[in-house]
């Protein structure tokens, strides 16, 4: 399990540190609050730290000189600094500086909460960005994927082909089948590289939430807006937005994403004025986006705008032969993670794994053999260590219908996880929203019966 983010609270104002650290105990990320910014520079240079917020004016050291001693360690951390409204020029020349972001006294908790958890968020992204930037370096992994089978073969040409064309692209195929690698390739192989690259799950969002994500507010737009925000897709303005599950929004909502589309500025909500934008949009849908059409759930004038080039991942059944290269590449990864002396699968388990549908593609088969691996006791790996994809009685005793056994197995999953539908989807390879949609779904079937 990785640890939650640190972050450092630095305000000699000693009731402003009572405040921060009771309102933070639930939060995602662990607060530590310092009254000295001498104490909490001396803190980061010794420990991991994702985010620090500092009051600007304090005795000793102000946040600007704390700002400029973080930066020459790092350049790269994010900074947010509290200013009063006197000395809003002295925060915007911070942010000169190096700052990331600044918040005006007094402020409310809940907002700088969430411009806490809004600047790690893009933080986490930057950091994975970079990263797999470095992987796609790498000629070995020149595209994030891996695998060599004819169909994913045909993968690599087109991304080669489209990758400088700054054309939208759909990008079909069934969950876990990596459409988000696919996109990222894409983006990380153009001359545009440096630039932004942004995901966005449209599955997981209401309407409401995701014109906010995407177009951003004005302050004042609607209750709780206390501060102007920018939208994912003037962030990202530049580079690529990559939306997910394309195929949940609403008509509504289609209509706007079409005119940013077609328009290449956005209006934030609450405002007036247009800004303009350079985006690269990739799509994707684990559903006939074709089909969708045809019935009406997907308007023509928006599949058109997106689709330049459009082209389906290939799921794990198709490309059997990639299944040993896979297998070795997550052993690899997850023995050295978790420090385990772990070689391989034994022949027979070796052979089941070669035969499996794999109906959560890639992802599924990453989650059986991380959880083969935490739970291993041997350096050769067997199945039958585990709750494995085979279960022979149980569930399927009874030969059920394929769709009553998915229900049954995403019920004992989530009886085994203590109803987490986090972990549950994990598990299954699935997406929350995915399997949000499928408890709905049991829910009105055991309703009307």
């Amino acid at each position: 399990m990785t640890n939650p983010p640190v972050i450092l609270f630095v305000d000699d104002d000693p009731k402003a540190g009572e405040l921060m650290a009771r309102f933070t105990e639930e939060a995602d990320f662990e607060c530590r609050v310092y009254q000295e910014p001498l104490a909490a520079l001396e803190y980061f240079k010794q420990h991991p730290v994702q985010l620090i917020v500092s009051d600007l004016r304090m005795p000793d050291m102000s946040g600007t000189e704390l700002l400029q001693a973080v930066r020459e360690q790092d350049s790269r951390i994010p900074f947010i600094i509290i200013t009063g409204y006197a000395n809003v020029d002295n925060a915007i020349e911070a942010m000169r500086h190096g700052a990331t972001d600044f918040i005006k006294k007094p402020y409310d908790m809940d907002e700088l909460q969430l411009l806490i958890e809004r600047n790690l968020k893009l933080d986490a992204l930057r950091q994975e960005n970079r990263l797999l930037k470095r992987q796609l370096s790498d000629e070995r992994n020149r595209f994030g994927m891996v695998g060599h089978a004819g169909p994913i073969m045909e993968i690599y040409k087109i991304i080669s082909k489209i990758a400088d064309i700054r054309c939208n692209v759909i990008i079909e195929g069934e969950s876990g089948t990596g459409k988000e690698l696919a996109a990222r390739a894409i983006h990380y192989q153009s001359e545009y590289a440096d630039q932004p690259f942004v995901v966005i799950d449209c599955g997981a969002l209401t309407d409401t939430l995701l014109e906010t994500e995407l177009f951003g507010h004005e302050k004042g737009a609607f209750t709780g807006a206390h501060q102007s925000k920018r939208g994912l897709l003037e962030m990202a303005s530049g580079g690529t937005v990559f939306l997910d599950e394309i195929g949940n929004i609403s008509d509504a909502m289609q209509i706007k994403l079409m005119r940013a589309i077609q328009e290449q500025q956005i209006t934030r909500v609450g405002g007036l004025q247009p800004t303009p934008i350079d985006v690269r949009f990739i799509v994707a849908t684990n559903q006939d986006i074709d089909q969708l059409v045809s019935e009406g759930q997907f308007r023509h004038d928006l599949y058109h705008r997106l689709n330049v080039v459009k082209f389906r991942m290939p799921p794990l059944r198709e490309r059997r032969d990639d299944i040993p290269i896979l297998v070795r590449y997550f052993i690899d990864h997850y023995a050295s993670q978790y420090g385990r002396e772990v070689r391989e699968f034994d022949q027979e388990s070796m052979h089941k794994l070669m035969e499996h549908d794999w109906p959560g593609n890639v992802r599924e088969l990453q989650n059986l053999i991380e959880r083969t691996i935490a739970l291993a006791d041997s350096p050769v790996l067997h199945l039958d260590d585990i709750d494995t994809i085979r279960s022979g009685g149980g569930i399927d005793s009874d030969l059920p219908s394929l769709a009553e056994l998915e229900q049954r197995y995403i019920y004992k999953i989530l009886d085994r996880f203590s109803g987490s539908r986090e972990k549950t989807a994990e598990i299954l390879g699935i997406n929350k929203s995915t399997l949000w949609r499928k408890l709905q779904s049991y829910k009105q079937e055991e309703g009307s019966e």
